[in-house]
């Protein structure tokens, strides 16, 4: 079998599980792939080679161990990780080594994955963007945080990696990279060995090629085997597509992307998809969830503040001094509005919609010289704590990927992957398809 780092997730295990490849050859088959394109593409803070050989080797000789098997990973460089450094994308914790695996790290090991090595973060995975570039294109950014992840995915140096979203940092960069980007509903990976930024919004998930591998990868991170296996659709969702407020500052190729996916939709749904605004208990939710970040970003880098302030850049230092100048009292209202956003999108979720469909961002993928993209798009979606996942369904006008992402009510991460799955066997696009 040639070209073992272009199989899907999916592909790699089942190709694993009759032993038709091994996990050294697949590995190797990655290591050669970052060897030529690393240069360029700097998706890696650091690399465990030698243990990674050594692990596929074990299990090449072994039983097979679980859902992942022999499958190589990038571990987003925000998880601690005991065998590689773990910097949180900052100078701080360079040559950082923690005693123990993050929850989900020792989860996708005990499921049989080789964690191959730690991909870029942004700095405390803000908005300080690290070196990695976007593979189609690297003049343009691959999105933050989770920049690393979305690109070594993109670029087949890894069939999957973890990512982390507090306001877009899986949908985002999945979108730039056309790449599947998977957050789950908020709570489902435990964020217990990872730097939390703030625990009211921290979501873990990942990064694959089709929505089946990002189902195969929350399924070992959060022990919800139930996601390993997606269903197929038998009834007629009710779906709609949900602009948001901020559809103002949404670009050509977005509302074209929304078009395709509508067309898309309408053939899932047997029927017509509407558009849908937001309950009006939801006014305020943007604002909100940027306030409750940095309100408690502020608290949560408080030891590095106080000691390492020359360590932390500009832009980081300027939002956790906005943190510090938020009111508790704006704060708890703040929380106040989001709890009762939740209340009024279960009762639309249980009555009126089953899926929405929303943009994963303004547009195609910036210069790099402009940043990592605005995470405009997510930060309600994050708030809320609802399952979100980015199909990559066109490009802008620069030929880059653009998104849309698929929204499913409070816990329903497992109809989401099925929603999700049927969508984008739905779409005009040949090659589209292949990311069921």
């Amino acid at each position: 079998m040639k070209d073992l780092e272009s199989l899907s997730a999916t592909q790699a295990i089942k190709a694993l599980s009759k032993r038709e490849i091994k996990a050294t050859d697949l590995l190797l088959s990655c290591l050669d792939r970052i060897g030529q394109k690393e240069s360029v593409v700097k998706a890696w803070a650091s690399l465990g080679k030698e243990n990674a050989l050594s692990r596929a080797k074990q299990l090449d000789k072994g039983a097979f161990q679980g859902l992942l098997h022999g499958l190589p990973i990038g571990v987003k460089d925000l998880y601690d990780t005991y065998d590689l450094p773990t910097s949180y994308g900052s100078p701080i914790y360079a040559n950082h080594y923690p005693v123990a695996d993050a929850v989900a790290v020792a989860l996708l090991r005990q499921s049989g994955a080789i964690i191959l090595g730690k991909t870029v973060t942004t700095e405390f995975a803000t908005f300080k963007s690290g070196l990695t570039t976007n593979p189609h294109n690297p003049k343009h950014t691959p999105g933050g945080s989770s920049s690393g992840s979305a690109s070594a995915v993109a670029d087949f140096m890894v069939p999957l990696a973890t990512g982390s979203q507090t306001a877009g940092s899986i949908i985002r960069p999945a979108s730039f990279c056309g790449v599947v980007g998977f957050k789950p509903s908020h709570g489902k990976v435990s964020i217990a060995g990872i730097k939390s930024l703030s625990v009211t919004l921290d979501t873990m998930g990942c990064f694959g090629r089709t929505v089946e591998d990002v189902g195969l990868g929350v399924a070992a991170m959060s022990g919800d085997h139930r996601l390993a296996k997606i269903e197929v659709l038998h009834n007629k969702p009710r779906i709609a597509i949900c602009k948001t407020s901020s559809w103002p500052f949404a670009q050509k190729e977005t509302a074209t992307a929304l078009a395709v996916a509508r067309h898309a939709a309408e053939r899932v749904a047997k029927g017509t998809v509407i558009d849908q605004k937001l309950p009006k208990t939801c006014d305020g939710l943007t604002q909100a969830q940027t306030r409750i970040m940095i309100s408690e970003m502020s608290r949560s880098l408080t030891f590095e503040r106080v000691h390492y302030a020359k360590k932390l850049s500009p832009q980081l230092l300027k939002q956790l001094s906005e943190g510090a100048e938020i009111s508790y009292e704006q704060y708890a209202k703040d929380l106040s509005l989001a709890d009762k956003s939740r209340a009024a999108m279960e009762d639309l979720f249980n009555n009126e919609v089953d899926i929405l469909i929303a943009p994963s961002a303004n547009g195609e993928a910036p210069l790099t010289k402009d940043g990592t993209g605005d995470p405009l798009f997510s930060r309600a979606w994050t708030l809320l704590g609802l399952p979100c996942i980015n199909i990559n369904v066109g490009t802008g006008p620069n030929g880059l990927p653009v998104g849309v992402q698929l929204i499913a009510g409070p816990g329903k991460d497992h109809f989401l992957l099925s929603a999700a799955r049927a969508f984008t066997l739905a779409l005009p696009d040949p090659t589209l398809r292949d990311q069921a």
